[in-house]
């Protein structure tokens, strides 16, 4: 055990010093949380709730999972053709995990027409003993099993795709086992190295498909006999590039938290009106629940060390504590979580007279500018500008997660009718008019119906507005995956825009 000696001069007496010496155990980590009160009332309500929203995710992903359904199955299967994610499984390292994105892309956007997962499947996963991302844009490569692409799934991530061609350095495989037309032929026409099944993959603009002449053109640069074998092919093409993963940051075997991450449930709950310490669900997810807290007795509705976690509502306080913290992570290269359970920033003629504007100004600048490896999970309410505060999707963390009890929107839904029902009642003041109580529960009605549907996570998560959502028990899991494959990429130099003093 290191020791750490503080040595006080205590008194002098002629040339004679007396000395007290303290010592410190450096070594000791702090822990955080407490065992969970499983009996109490509240924590089973909150358990009940939490297994009612995870019992539903799970039925919306295993449709996911089916695909188009038995019958485009089974008529797949007839062409000797493997199923997607039979691909993924076989690309993959045999037992590696397989984090798999917006599962819920398109969710009820196209009517009666059902869109699994967007059309695509998208993930991360370990190919050769290397963490790679599938079409992710911060990563190092990317995998493209093609298939019957005809252009149409440039409208799921247009610009994610271009931007990757242009604005990152890639190394970028594509293997075609289907028809990639218009657009897609340009997937593997750009990759590194393309490889094309025989008589399955074709490639072409416009015209018809001249299947036996892509390997002679030059077009692909692996012709393989069938799927298993274009696969294989494709762990060799990893296997060949000649790639170390060197990380920027200090790596240290994994610890298991103290206490069970699955206890989550009964901490948070379904309502979101109910307050906890975020510390506690903190504690379920950092290795050995260590926790070194940063200013813990300053702005203390924000939590900080190496996570910014809302414990309330942003104070100028919790702003600048979050502002000097992320100038820190930013300088020594330190990846950033945030938790996302925020109404917002404080409001209010003494709020407004202290500088919120200033002083949250100065936390969003950070945010925005902060070039470390970003995450953020939305594991309650989602308001305002506290989305922006901590780091929503408009400011790039690299992975963006919602609990399937958060909820997302410019304000609450109850704030909003609130809002336009004092609006309309202040209006038929001016006329005279008398307001009653059924006009107002029919202004208030459809707002907060409308703030329902389009606040919930499904509603985000058809829209690309997250990355997707997770079970809260798999939270440090997925985590663990997604700060791998960030690692992949260098972390650049933060510089930081004008702070307003």
């Amino acid at each position: 055990m290191a020791l750490c000696r503080n040595i006080r001069c205590l008194f002098k007496h002629r040339r004679h010093y007396l000395y007290l010496v303290t010592k410190y155990h450096t070594d000791n980590a702090s822990t955080i949380g407490t065992p969970a009160e499983v009996n109490s009332t509240n924590y089973k309500d909150n358990y009940d709730q939490m297994v009612k929203l995870v019992q539903e995710l799970r039925s919306q992903t295993e449709r996911v999972i089916q695909g188009g359904g038995p019958k485009a199955v089974e008529k797949h299967l007839s062409r000797g053709k493997m199923l997607p994610r039979d691909r993924i499984s076989n690309l993959l390292d045999p037992g590696s995990p397989f984090l798999e994105f917006s599962q819920l892309a398109g969710y009820q956007l196209y009517g009666n027409d059902d869109v699994p997962a967007g059309g695509i499947i998208t993930g991360i996963g370990r190919v050769s003993w290397l963490i790679r991302g599938a079409q992710i844009c911060q990563d190092r490569m990317r995998f493209f099993l093609t298939r019957n692409t005809l252009g149409e799934f440039f409208i799921i991530k247009p610009l994610c795709l271009l931007k990757a061609y242009h604005s990152f350095t890639f190394l970028q495989i594509a293997v075609v086992m289907g028809s990639c037309t218009a657009g897609g032929a340009y997937v593997p026409a750009m990759a590194d190295e393309s490889i094309i099944v025989k008589k399955q993959g074709t490639i072409f603009l416009g015209g018809p498909p001249l299947v036996s002449t892509h390997w002679k053109s030059g077009v692909t640069d692996y012709y393989a006999t069938d799927d298993q074998h274009a696969l294989h092919l494709a762990r060799r093409v990893v296997k060949n590039l000649n790639y170390n993963k060197s990380p920027q940051v200090t790596i240290t075997q994994p610890e298991e938290p103290l206490y069970d991450i699955d206890e989550i449930y009964g901490i948070v709950g379904d309502n979101l009106k109910r307050t906890y310490d975020v510390r506690e669900v903190i504690a379920r997810i950092v290795d050995g629940s260590i926790f070194d807290e940063f200013k813990a007795l300053y702005g203390e509705t924000l939590i900080t060390v190496g996570i910014l976690a809302n414990n309330g509502v942003l104070f100028s306080e919790s702003a600048l504590k979050a502002t000097h913290f992320i100038e820190l992570c930013s300088k020594r290269g330190i990846p950033m979580l945030f938790l996302q359970n925020i109404t917002g920033f404080m409001v209010g003629r003494e709020a407004e007279a202290g500088g919120i504007a200033k002083d949250g100004a100065k936390m969003v600048t950070a945010v925005a500018c902060a070039n470390v490896p970003k995450f953020t999970v939305i594991i309650g309410g989602s308001y305002g500008a506290g989305n922006y505060g901590m780091c929503g999707r408009a400011y790039s963390p690299r992975f963006l997660y919602m609990w399937p009890n958060a909820r997302i929107s410019v304000m609450g839904g109850e704030q909003a009718a609130n809002v336009l029902t004092t609006l309309a009642k202040e209006q038929r003041l001016r006329e005279d008019k008398t307001f009653s109580e059924e006009e107002e529960r029919a202004i208030k009605g459809p707002i907060l119906k409308k703030y329902a549907k389009e606040g919930h996570p499904f509603y985000s998560s058809a829209r690309l507005w997250d990355d997707g959502i997770i079970d809260p028990a798999d939270t440090r899991s997925v985590l663990g995956l997604s700060l791998s494959a960030s690692l992949n990429a260098p972390i650049t130099e933060t510089k930081f825009g004008v702070f307003r003093m």
